[in-house]
């Protein structure tokens, strides 16, 4: 196998998001459900034989040191491989966004080239280098929508049913940092169960980033109007500032701001690439 083409990476939504609590390291506690939609970055594997780490953008320009090549680095430094690789990417997912797109290629980037150079690591061993990337990308890796607690470590499969969903990203994007440290956060949201959430999974709960974000970010706010608008309840996702509502009938997509990006998105039952490294657990904290 010289090369791996057509390599999904999507993106997910934030069905609710609560701040439960703040450990003393300052890392804030959350509960989620996390869900997988068809809005996707491609990425293109080549094997270069000389070893070195390569990536070619194919769409929007990111940064020199983005998380696919920090992914394809990490990967590299727990194996003897002289294996390098060329990575191309094809950048939808906007940035920014609260979408986890950054997370959800450094993941595919993982699985890709656990085959590409043929290390057949488990999938836990891919989520503990994952983790050190960032706290969603072990949730990629699992594969499947999923019940999210702690830091973004204790991960549960769950069963969702199938949805349609409009997303609208406000021009501005908002830096996650910024949100997190407001000291007017709301950090003390009760402890939910998964049981109280199955009863309305697409209405349940809040997102307790939103009012922040909102005073940080005006499209938010703009976004959620326009949805509302349209007769639909937005939600922002994430911390933003990408907001979605779900869709049952037929919407009229005109009048919105032309900065915005909209997008019909349908969720996805499981990951395109679930199955491509194997585990011997099958439901496991932080995979």
């Amino acid at each position: 196998m010289k090369s791996l083409y057509d390599i999904s990476a999507p993106a997910k939504l934030n069905l609710f998001l609560h701040i439960t609590g703040r450990r003393s390291d300052g890392y804030h506690l959350l509960q989620s459900v996390f869900m997988l939609i068809d809005w996707c970055d491609t990425l293109h594997f080549e094997l270069r034989a000389d070893g070195e780490i390569s990536r070619e953008d194919l769409g929007t320009p990111l940064p020199v040191d983005d998380l696919v090549v920090r992914a394809a680095r990490a990967l590299k430094e727990v194996n003897s491989s002289p294996l390098g690789v060329h990575i191309g990417i094809e950048k939808r997912i906007p940035a920014q966004a609260g979408m986890g797109g950054g997370s959800s290629d450094a993941a595919s980037t993982l699985l890709a080239l656990n085959r590409l150079w043929k290390l057949n690591y488990p999938l836990e061993k891919l989520a503990e280098i994952g983790l050190q990337l960032g706290a969603d990308v072990p949730f990629f890796l699992g594969g499947r929508n999923a019940w999210v607690e702690g830091i973004g470590e204790k991960i549960v499969p769950v069963a969702l049913p199938a949805g349609r969903f409009l997303v609208v990203k406000p021009a501005e994007g908002l830096d996650t940092g910024l949100i997190f440290s407001d000291p007017a956060l709301k950090r003390d949201s009760e402890t939910a169960i998964i049981s109280g959430f199955a009863v309305d999974a697409f209405g349940f709960g809040r997102n307790d980033l939103q009012s922040v974000a909102q005073r940080l970010c005006p499209g938010v706010t703009q976004a959620i109007e326009w949805l509302a608008s349209r007769g639909l309840n937005g939600r922002m996702t994430g911390s933003g500032s990408a907001v979605f509502a779900q869709v049952l009938r037929d919407i009229d997509l005109t009048g919105a701001p032309g900065a915005f990006q909209i997008r019909l998105c349908n969720s996805l039952d499981v990951h395109p690439l679930l199955g491509w490294a194997t585990s011997d657990k099958l439901s496991v904290d932080g995979v």
